[in-house]
């Protein structure tokens, strides 16, 4: 009894807890009385603590081997705040100058330091060895362990040599730390540290108040803009794969108004560790990242994590969604899945090592069933664990909104079928086209309307089979060689489908390509003037009524594909109007009160449920070429010198005037007119376009003459009318 007595006194004395939290008890006294210890514990557990007040308590320094530099900085701040020396905890990595490492192996040799954190690339240095040697160790702890095994998500090889360099500089207790392991990788963790021996300690993995859901990817950007308008003034955290992205992201959501901010390892360090802080005071909603960001980030009122890419592992996913709700409160986890997403990581495979290629296939083939499910998320995640739920949870997307599906052992065997057929030789794609009876130069140049398989699917479309494909991969029916192509490869498993084959049921709709597919019609109908027609005739009129007023044609007002998107859109406000397609900043304060008035009396009166997306403002693509074009035409350059060295044609060079002038910009060409028409002709073309019905260039030329007239010359004189009148 008096031990724990103890314990608990030192808690309070050190860190001012009253009582330990799940088995951080248990695994403290493991370590006090000299054991090798694993923790598993999910994020958010109190991992540190199991290390911290054992380091505190027992004589000499403990060495803590870390994978972060900013985490090491947080984890010895938080220390020092308990304590009153601040040469209590110290890190010793590639960020300090000679100086302050001096001042380091200083306060160490004078018994003061208790913990020491070290980079393992720091631990692997010659003189950090011979230094080392001489310092009493009271054990060793390997935090983020997962990072030594070759299975982990975050595969470091410094970590692999962290046993026999422990063993150079003298043998001490182990301590082994992490939120999410594998049995797999337990073990491999274990004997790479020469710790199977060592006591385990295993929290569950069930985190009850995580709402899990995996949504198809349609239009990313507005989907998460919509979620977090829904939860105002909430903290949360965006992954996305690439730091290209994140920047992207971070600045579309600021011109929403959204308080976020950016971080990446390419940022410089001051910039990263100021946004890290802003986010933790507060002064921030929310941080766009890549998964540099997290570790050991103790923000316990994160109430929802999003990942804008699929990750690469389940590990990964679980350990990035663990940063929200560990305060046990509302946690969101939500997730955007295209099948694309899962070929592009495919695709940074290509060129590994056969080995990592294979894990790396695996941990994908995991991330793709998870989000392909049609069962609870939280027993298929806690049975990647190793852990069994015997209830469905009730707390995501499958258990609330069940999906359909669909009985596919028929199809299954066709797809198998056509896959032998072919010797194991072609992509997904292609045997989609063989299936349904699709004529494409490959099938024609390989002759494979020959084969028996080809049009036996035709009953089914190629998204349909899509779909066959991947989830025959993720039951592990077939495979694909990813250094090959990606071809479909025949398992073992694939041909004793075949031989006897039993119920599989195929998830439907959850080809979510088939999204992008609506996405095209609605922009084909949009293109059409499709929308809302009855408001769409109703801003004709008005156009009409204002050319009259104004005494010029409609199409310099707004043109018809901007009054299209106008009635798909319903923009409301002179802000949401600079977003509809072809009206820019001027053109909207030029002619934008009338129509947003009309729109908006329009939208009250039929009590129209105006889609979210709308508010959605891009980010202003002024390109560079646009940039340097409208720069080039101030300076009064030769639009044929522009082209040139813009690298463009002449007539891509009118298209992007053409752009620009129509959202709104003045543009003056007036210079290079006069070069190539006498002002008569000038004159002739521009009372045409003041009289026409519309600004079809086909019409003009027919009217004007085309002997008299280049393509080219009426469309630079219309970019002069479309300025001078309507911008």
């Amino acid at each position: 009894m008096e031990m724990e007595y103890k314990l608990t006194e030192l808690l309070q004395k050190y860190f001012g807890f009253d009582r330990f939290k799940g088995q951080q008890e248990e695994v403290i006294k493991s370590v006090l009385n000299g054991n090798d210890t694993f923790v598993l514990m999910p994020t958010g557990g109190g991992k540190s603590l199991c290390y911290q007040l054992p380091a505190l308590i027992m004589e000499g320094t403990a060495i803590i081997i870390s994978p972060l530099i900013a985490l090491m900085k947080n984890q010895v701040d938080s220390i020092r705040s308990f304590g009153t020396e601040d040469g209590i905890a110290h890190f010793l990595n590639s960020s300090l100058t000679k100086a302050a490492a001096q001042k380091v192996r200083d306060d160490v040799m004078s018994g003061k330091t208790k913990l020491l954190y070290v980079a393992p690339e720091s631990l692997t240095k010659e003189d950090n060895i011979d230094f080392l040697k001489n310092v009493k160790i009271s054990f060793y702890a390997i935090d983020e362990a997962h990072c030594i095994s070759e299975w982990g998500h975050d595969f470091r090889p410094e970590y692999r040599r962290i046993k026999p360099i422990v063993s150079e500089i003298g043998q001490a207790p182990l301590i082994a730390l992490t939120a999410t392991a594998t049995a797999k990788v337990q073990h491999d963790i274990q004997k790479t540290l020469g710790m199977l021996n060592a006591n385990v300690f295993k929290a569950s993995f069930n985190r009850p108040n995580l709402y899990y859901e995996v949504k198809p990817k349609s239009k990313p950007e507005s989907q998460i803009i919509k979620f977090i308008k829904e939860n105002e003034g909430k903290s949360g955290i965006i992954y996305c794969l690439s730091r290209k992205k994140v920047e992207e992201l971070a600045e579309t959501l600021q011109v929403n108004n959204i308080k976020a901010l950016p971080y990446h390892a390419g940022m410089d360090s001051a910039t990263r560790s100021a946004n890290q802080d802003k986010f933790l005071m507060e002064e921030v909603d929310v941080i766009v990242a890549t998964i540099a960001f997290g570790m050991g980030i103790d923000k316990p009122d994160v109430r929802f994590v999003i990942h804008y890419d699929i990750p690469k592992s389940l590990e990964g996913y679980y350990q990035e969604t663990g940063r929200a709700g560990r305060d046990g409160g509302e946690g969101k986890c939500i997730t955007l899945y295209s099948s694309k997403d899962i070929q592009k990581l495919e695709k940074f495979m290509q060129g590994k090592p056969v080995a990592e290629q294979e894990i790396g296939r695996q941990l994908l083939l995991d991330t793709a069933s998870y989000a392909e499910t049609a069962i609870c998320r939280r027993i298929l995640l806690l049975n990647y664990f190793g852990e069994k739920l015997e209830e469905p949870c009730g707390n995501c997307d499958n258990c609330i909104n069940p999906k359909e599906q669909i009985e596919a052992k028929d199809e299954i065997c066709r797809a198998l079928q056509a896959i032998i057929e072919v010797k194991e030789k072609y992509k997904a794609e292609h045997l989609s086209d063989i299936l349904t009876g699709k004529m494409t130069a490959a099938v024609k140049s390989f002759r494979h309307y020959d084969l028996e398989s080809f049009n036996s699917g035709n009953d089914h479309g190629e998204k349909f089979w899509a779909a066959v494909f991947r989830q025959s991969m993720i039951a592990g029916l077939i495979s694909k060689d990813i250094e090959n192509y990606g071809l479909l490869k025949m398992t073992q498993k694939g041909y004793d489908f075949l031989e006897n084959p039993y119920d599989f049921l195929l998830v439907r709709n959850h080809d979510y390509d088939a999204i992008e597919e609506e996405e095209a019609n609605a922009a084909a109908a949009q293109a059409s003037g499709a929308g809302d027609p009855e408001l769409f005739a109703m801003l004709k009129d008005l156009r009409k009524k204002i050319s009259k007023k104004l005494s010029l044609p409609p199409f310099v007002i707004f043109q018809d594909p901007s009054l299209a998107d106008m009635a798909l859109q319903y923009p409301i406000t002179i802000e949401e109007l600079k977003n509809i397609q072809g009206v820019g900043e001027g053109k909207a304060k030029r002619y934008g009160k009338e129509f947003v008035e009309l729109i908006k009396s329009y939208v009250e009166e039929n009590e129209i449920d105006r889609p979210q997306d709308m508010v959605v403002k891009t980010v202003a693509n002024k390109s560079k070429t646009k940039v340097a074009i409208i720069q080039s035409i101030d300076r009064k350059l030769s639009l044929d010198d522009i082209a040139d060295s813009n690298g463009i044609e002449m007539k891509d060079l009118v298209s992007e005037i053409e752009t620009i002038v129509n959202s709104g910009t003045k543009i003056n060409i007036d210079y290079y007119l006069d070069e190539i028409l006498d002002e008569e002709h000038q004159e002739e073309i521009f009372e045409y376009f003041r009289e026409a019905e519309d600004d079809s260039i086909d019409a003009a030329l027919k009217e004007l003459g085309e002997d008299e007239y280049s393509e080219s010359d009426i469309r630079l004189m219309r970019i002069k009318f479309l300025s001078e009148l309507g911008n």
